[in-house]
This record gives structure tokens, C-alpha cells and sequence, in this order.
């Protein structure tokens, strides 16, 4: 994980902070990328309000990508709009492309529930259901199909072990979730995202209801998951978009303003209202 360092500047006659990173510890970006998700000049409205404009971004694939802004600029929006779950308020309509591995998601031939497994979301509050902590991992399989229980004990298990919390619950596989820590409850939410074998795995906010040491926890995994998953994740915290990103964007009022590698958005941003939002200016 790369070291944060504060950057300070002085404003207005007080002092800023905002993030950036070490460029000796960053690893490096592939030159060459291929995108999971691209986006081309989406707008989105609820009922005759727009919330985004022309939003064109493409999300490269086995990278973290944060999403930074103000509160109501449009972040958590664009982020359920990737798999469509923005759509279950029934006011909403959209224009322009989103398309999964160069195909069209709101083509009437690709099926929402097919979208829903493949880009899969972890949501700001832990949100586990009122079962075990082994029919909450294996609440997807089971809906898929999967009946058989050394199956599912495999899911489960591999499930457990790649949202790292295996070794803390594999004692405690048939308590109610509902017992766990925060921490402990998110990262079997994450466990249950992963039962599915998505392939993008979107985050809402979900470490901002966890104390630090969960949040920790969290950050490390993300590190981990990318190494096989896609991961898009809404921060609140510009000092954890720093640590654990490798591309930021930065959304106002409904528009994508800045989307570059995260330590040259950090250090070099190239619009001023990205500056003057990472230097504390407004926000």
C-alpha cells in the first residue's frame, strides 16, 4: 500500500491539506489497458431533474478507480447507474452508452439480472440479511441454481477467504450475521458479492459507518481484490482515494470534471475546481 503524505497550502490565509502519494512507492501503470467499463456521453435525470451530464469515462479493468466530490454531486448516481440499480426508482431515464465488455447494458438483449452478477455492489452501511453468516455467502450460488452442499461449503469457504475474514468465522459459519461487528458484517457482504464470480465490483461509501482499525481492514482488501476483480469505489475520503487508487475522478454537480491517474489528479490536477476541491477550498 503507498504511503500518504500531506501536501500543505495555504489559502485565503488558512492552511489546506490534501493528499498525495509518494510517486518512489506508486506502482506503476501498465502502459497498456484494457477498459472493463466505458461510458460515452450519459446523462441522467429524475423525473425533470438532471443529475448528470455528459459523462464520458472509460474504467480500466483489474485497477481501483475512485470517485470523489461533494455530497449530491452525482458520485453514488453514476456508480449504481453501472449496473443499472439507479433504474428501480421508477422516475429515472437516461440517455447516452454504458457498455461491459463492449457490450451495451441498456440494450433490451442484455438482461439486468446477468449485468447485476457480473457488476456486482457492496453498499455504504453493511447490509447483511437476518441468516448465518453461510446462507448469507451462499444466498447468490443458491439463487443461480447451486443446491448441492459440498458446493456450496467450497463457495462459501473460498468466498470467506477472499474477503479475508475466513480464519475470524470459520468457527462461526451458523451464528447470525447479524452478531458480527461492522467491520466483520461488511466484509461478509463482500464475501456474498464475491459468491457470485462478479467481475466488477461496485462500492458505495463502505467504510464511512466503520471505525478505523475496519476501515483498515477494508482498504487492505481492496488491495488484494484487484489483483483479480475490477473495482469502482465512492469515497467521501480523499485520503483514502490517495491510498488505495489508481485512477480518480472527481465529479461537480452532476459532471465528471477530472478523471486522470490518482497521484497526478492529487498533485498536478489540470482544472482548478478540482484544485481548489482537493485543497479544501469548497466541499
Amino acid at each position: 500500500m503507498s504511503k500518504l503524505k500531506e501536501n500543505q497550502e495555504t489559502v485565503g490565509g488558512f492552511t489546506s491539506t490534501a493528499p498525495s502519494i509518494d510517486k518512489k512507492e506508486k506502482k506503476q501503470t501498465p502502459s497498456k489497458v484494457n477498459n472493463v467499463i466505458e461510458v460515452n456521453d450519459l446523462n441522467l435525470w429524475y423525473g425533470s431533474d438532471q443529475a448528470l451530464y455528459e459523462v464520458n469515462m472509460n474504467v480500466p479493468e483489474e485497477q481501483v478507480t475512485a470517485i470523489i466530490g461533494p455530497s449530491g454531486c452525482g458520485k453514488s448516481t453514476f456508480l449504481k447507474t453501472l449496473n443499472r440499480m439507479v433504474e428501480m426508482v421508477p422516475i429515472v431515464k437516461t440517455s447516452g452508452s454504458i457498455k461491459y465488455r463492449n457490450e451495451e447494458i441498456f440494450s433490451n438483449k442484455f438482461k439486468q439480472e446477468y449485468l447485476r452478477t457480473k457488476v456486482g455492489m457492496v453498499f455504504q452501511k453493511p447490509n447483511p440479511f437476518p441468516k448465518s453468516v453461510y446462507d448469507n455467502v451462499a444466498y447468490g450460488p443458491r439463487v443461480h441454481g447451486i443446491k448441492k452442499k459440498e458446493v456450496l461449503d467450497q463457495i462459501v469457504e473460498k468466498s470467506l477467504k477472499d474477503a479475508a475474514i475466513w480464519d475470524e468465522l470459520k468457527d462461526r459459519l451458523n451464528e447470525n450475521a447479524y452478531g458480527l461487528s461492522g467491520g466483520q458484517q461488511q466484509r461478509v457482504c463482500i464475501a456474498r458479492a464475491l459468491a457470485v464470480e462478479p467481475d466488477v465490483i461496485l462500492m458505495d461509501e463502505p467504510t464511512s459507518a466503520l471505525d478505523p482499525i475496519s476501515t483498515a481492514k477494508v482498504e487492505e482488501l481492496v488491495q488484494e481484490l484487484k489483483k483479480k476483480y475490477s473495482i469502482i469505489i465512492v469515497t467521501h475520503n480523499m485520503q483514502q482515494a490517495a491510498r488505495i487508487s489508481d485512477k480518480t475522478a472527481f465529479f461537480l454537480n452532476g459532471e465528471l470534471i477530472e478523471f486522470a491517474e490518482t497521484d497526478k489528479l492529487f498533485q498536478n490536477p489540470q482544472d482548478k475546481r478540482t484544485e481548489d476541491y482537493i485543497t479544501g477550498r469548497f466541499g
